[in-house]
């Protein structure tokens, strides 16, 4: 799991009167909530340790380490790959280049299901270069590698298209996931109806985090709250913003989940208490160093998690996927592809680093120029006559060096319907916010027709005002 991020994790804990408000509120994309009761393998956690022993040997083969450049990568993939086919998956290699040199995904698909419902689950494979990266990210890799070996000798038949993926390079900021996804044809990313991520699943000091950031995958965020409370184990919901490779998929508007169990963070009293453990010491001690070894590892944490990833996966497997077009029908949300799909402004969507992303790399800068100016962004979709809930989210932060509290750099956002402008929202120079909100307002009130989101700034002739915004959505059900 990669450090360089505006934010770290935040976790909340929610009892289960508040997940049941939550989950009822929910953007599905799927026809009913998933049940308990679904299939839930026993996943084999002795199997899962010895392929984590495999990526300790190749790391003591290899300089210490797995990291992307070093050969101890390649021979990690090398050798997920030869376990693959050897079951019967169509692999798929995807090179690409880094700072470190090339790297490598591991793209994998069993054969059959839906091919127009994509249900797709990830881990990151590199390690840093100071150590193994056993628990980080050896057990993601090594359960959804046992996962799929143990789907391939099931004999199950998926309703669903299942493809797994080992990401290279996301230690230098998510570079293998974000390649698959700016590469991925547009069709292909919109067949893909649910992305899991699982990175640090065995922290030795461990926490049972569930990812709460992405409205759209609240269906799944509450499989795996609703699997925890079947087997009596607590948990809290964690907002990772991009701090793993979900953030590729959740930029694009695509319905994520995952599990974590800690990493540099505290564990707190309240938490020891519950979970067991150690107060005031990190989930991870060894997170990022060179003890991230085979003895860096709870085997009960583990051995949890890859059941209830096993249940995740057998159970979306087989679930039934409504027509509605679920989700973000925005295209390019997370602006990852420059321009694609919006209209306005030249120079308005970039990936300048002196205005962070709030994940990825590019945003929609608008303002920022000292000067008179007015720049706008646009983009039209069509709001299904159907849809039974439809809102325009989206984050911004704002700086300024204008002073007081006299209004002079606006940007408002808004809508154009049959003709008509409506402004959902005002922000100005005045009240700004350095950190990345989000903001929501609903569309349903205009199902069946054609709604133009456009983003208009002003600034007048001196001082700037910048607005920055990013992961948009236009989320429907």
């Amino acid at each position: 799991m990669r450090t360089s991020t505006p934010a770290r994790f935040r976790s909340t804990l929610i009892g289960a009167a508040a997940a049941t408000a939550l989950a009822a509120s929910a953007l599905t994309g799927v026809t009913t909530a998933p049940a308990v009761a679904a299939p839930s393998p026993d996943l084999s956690v002795s199997n899962a340790t010895a392929h984590l022993q495999q990526f300790q040997n190749i790391a003591t083969a290899n300089g210490g380490n797995r990291a992307t450049g070093r050969p101890g990568y390649k021979a990690s993939l090398d050798w997920v790959k030869s376990k693959l086919d050897a079951v019967g998956y169509a692999t798929q290699v995807q090179s690409f280049s880094t700072s470190s040199g090339t790297s490598y995904n591991l793209i994998a698909d069993w054969p059959g299901g839906s091919a127009e419902n994509v249900v797709m689950v990830g881990a990151h494979l590199d390690s840093v270069a100071s150590g193994p990266g056993i628990n980080d990210n050896g057990t993601g890799s090594a359960s959804i590698l046992e996962a799929a070996l143990a789907w391939a000798a099931s004999g199950n038949v998926p309703r669903n298209h299942l493809r797994f993926a080992w990401w290279g390079a996301e230690e230098q900021g998510l570079l293998g996931s974000n390649h698959y996804m700016r590469t991925l044809p547009t069709a292909d990313k919109d067949r893909i109806r649910l992305y899991q991520n699982y990175d640090m699943t065995g922290s030795i000091n461990p926490a049972y985090f569930v990812y709460n950031d992405n409205a759209a995958g609240n269906f799944a965020r509450d499989s795996l709250t609703a699997y925890y409370d079947s087997k009596g184990i607590p948990w809290e919901y964690t907002d990772p913003q991009g701090r793993s490779d979900h953030a590729s998929f959740r930029s694009y508007g695509l319905p994520t989940t995952g599990i974590f169990s800690g990493a540099e963070g505290i564990k707190t009293t309240a938490q020891a208490q519950k979970w067991g453990g150690t107060a005031g010491r990190a989930y991870d001690p060894c997170y990022h160093s060179s003890c991230d070894t085979m003895t860096n590892l709870s085997s009960t944490a583990f051995d949890r998690n890859l059941d209830a990833i096993g249940h995740m996966i057998w159970l979306y497997a087989d679930k039934t996927f409504s027509t509605l077009p679920g989700g973000n029908i925005l295209a390019n949300p997370g602006f990852e592809s420059g321009a694609t799909s919006w209209t306005g402004t030249t120079g308005a969507i970039t990936s300048s680093s002196s205005k962070p992303a709030r994940t990825g790399t590019w945003k929609a800068w608008l303002g920022g120029n000292g000067a008179t100016s007015t720049e706008n962004l646009t983009q039209t979709v069509t709001i299904p006559a159907t849809a039974t809930a439809a809102n325009l989210t989206y984050w911004i932060r704002t700086d300024t060096a204008e002073t007081g509290s006299t209004v002079y750099d606006t940007m408002k956002v808004q809508i154009v319907v049959g003709g008509v402008t409506s402004t959902l929202r005002t922000f100005s120079n005045v009240g700004t916010n350095s950190t990345y909100t989000q903001f929501t307002h609903s569309l349903l009130a205009h199902k069946g027709k054609a709604v133009t989101v456009k983003l208009l700034m002003n600034e007048d002739s001196t001082l700037q005002t910048s607005f920055v915004v990013d992961d948009t959505a236009v989320s429907v059900s």
